[in-house]
């Protein structure tokens, strides 16, 4: 009977090895899992009795093939590649707009400086003059047409920051459900990698839209913060996030957790909020107020060496240009009812063929403009500047975008070394279990046989 009892433990230890095995393999292509395996403990006798061979094997506990540290790495990695990821596609619509020359704010400018130049062979002909007329059209349109190209590209920065921010609610309501499930489940020894396995791929997901720390607890659950240290999700109870808007036409996000609300800071979230964040605090915003600025500087000047000159009819000059810094479809135009006689290129009342006004209208053309973003530069290199500027950040956030990949697929597979599923690991279980399987079957006929030899023995 003692053959018989430790056959029969060995046998079912075998079948709980096979189920294991079986498992792993039918979720070798399945996202997320973590392979599992089986701890088996000899069964020692009782105590008292040396001749005693023992009781058997026992499956001691189910094994879950997991380190916490290479989770964190991925998570980690999957952050910086959201943040970087997200920015690009905005970069290259930026790089593609400014750098056309059908759109570009340099072939605007140079027009109308070549228009300039051409009235000043005959400075008093309409056609020359007119001509001036519609080359300040043209630029006004370029500035109001990139200022509407930054305009709609920070609505689709807030769009998408809207839509992040509710993934994230989501995932983190999805994760305070797991762990009450995972706390109930391990309380009553139940197997919870099923459970692990989906909140570790909703720690993933969340982790590519926010930064985040996870730590683990004694009941099973883990505890989910941002990196600047406001609590997302701890037990059973998620945090909700939300956005307001601000005066200034920019957003702040806002964190609700119990009873609390805390203001999250833009400069430590990584992950796709980060990468909005930075987007547009760094390129969007300066490159919008660098525009603003050139345009207001262009008109200004402009305007101002028209007031000093007179018209054909010896009359002070009036603004060519209106500017208007509020208006997000319309910041520069040529001003209502601007005629091409009303042009003040003479610098003398009694000399209207002069000049000399429009000659320093030219040299605007070679004079300093200071944008915020840039510095001072002349008018004839600040869009190529701009562009300039642009085209680095875009190369930079392609680079880090590059190493962020590379980093996160180092990651995934240095995961998939302790926890992935390979068919060759699996296949020699299989036959290690089903080996033990068929030798205690064995042992258990041999002891029926000499059971019953001894019966027979004994009749």
């Amino acid at each position: 009977m003692s053959m018989i009892n430790n056959a029969l433990s060995g046998a079912l230890a075998a079948q709980v090895g096979l189920n294991m095995t079986s498992q792993n393999a039918a979720n070798m292509m399945t996202p997320g899992y973590t392979r599992q395996g089986v701890l088996l403990s000899s069964v020692q006798p009782l105590a008292g009795g040396v001749l005693a061979a023992g009781n058997g094997v026992t499956v001691s506990s189910l094994l879950r093939f997991s380190d916490g540290y290479k989770s964190v790495q991925m998570w980690q990695a999957n952050s910086s590649l959201g943040q970087y990821s997200t920015t690009q596609p905005y970069l290259t619509q930026l790089e593609q707009v400014m750098g056309d020359d059908t759109s570009n704010l340099n072939s605007g400018l140079d027009a109308f400086f070549a228009a300039l130049n051409a009235a000043s062979v005959d400075p008093s002909s309409s056609p020359l003059r007119q001509q001036v007329i519609s080359a300040a059209d043209a630029a006004a349109q370029r500035f109001n047409s990139i200022n509407q190209v930054l305009v709609n590209q920070r609505q689709a920065v807030f769009q998408q920051r809207a839509t992040t921010v509710s993934l994230i609610n989501g995932l983190s309501a999805g994760i305070a459900d797991l762990n009450k499930q995972i706390a109930a489940a391990q309380a009553t020894g139940g197997n919870t990698s099923g459970l692990v396995d989906a909140r570790d791929l909703k720690i993933d997901e969340l982790s590519k839209l926010v930064g985040v720390q996870v730590v683990d607890q004694a009941d099973g659950t883990r505890s989910i913060s941002l990196r600047s240290g406001q609590p997302l999700v701890v037990g059973s109870l998620a945090g909700t996030l939300g956005l307001e808007g601000n005066l200034d036409g920019s957003q702040t996000l806002k964190l609700s957790f119990a009873q609390e609300s805390f203001v999250v800071k833009g400069d430590k979230l990584s992950g796709e909020l980060g990468g909005l964040n930075d987007f547009e605090n760094t390129v969007l915003v300066p490159l919008m107020e660098s525009v603003t600025e050139m345009a207001n500087q262009f008109s200004t000047r402009v305007n101002d060496l028209l007031a000093d000159g007179y018209t054909p009819a010896g009359a002070a000059g009036g603004p060519l240009f209106e500017f208007d810094a509020t208006s997000t479809s319309s910041i520069l135009k040529v001003s209502d009812g601007f005629l091409a006689a009303d042009l003040a290129f003479s610098s003398d009342p009694a000399l209207p063929g002069d000049s000399g006004n429009l000659l320093n209208l030219i040299g605007i053309q070679s004079s300093q403009v200071t944008l915020s973003s840039i510095g001072t530069v002349s008018f004839s290199d600040a869009a190529t500047q701009l562009v300039g500027k642009l085209a680095m950040d875009s190369q930079q956030n392609q680079t880090s975008m590059s190493t962020a990949e590379t980093v996160r697929n180092q990651a995934e597979e240095s995961w998939k070394s302790t926890s992935g599923v390979n068919e060759d690991e699996e296949a020699i279980s299989l036959i290690q279990f089903q080996q033990m399987y068929q030798a205690n079957m064995k042992v258990i006929a041999v002891a029926n046989e000499l059971f019953d030899n001894t019966l027979a023995a004994m009749g």
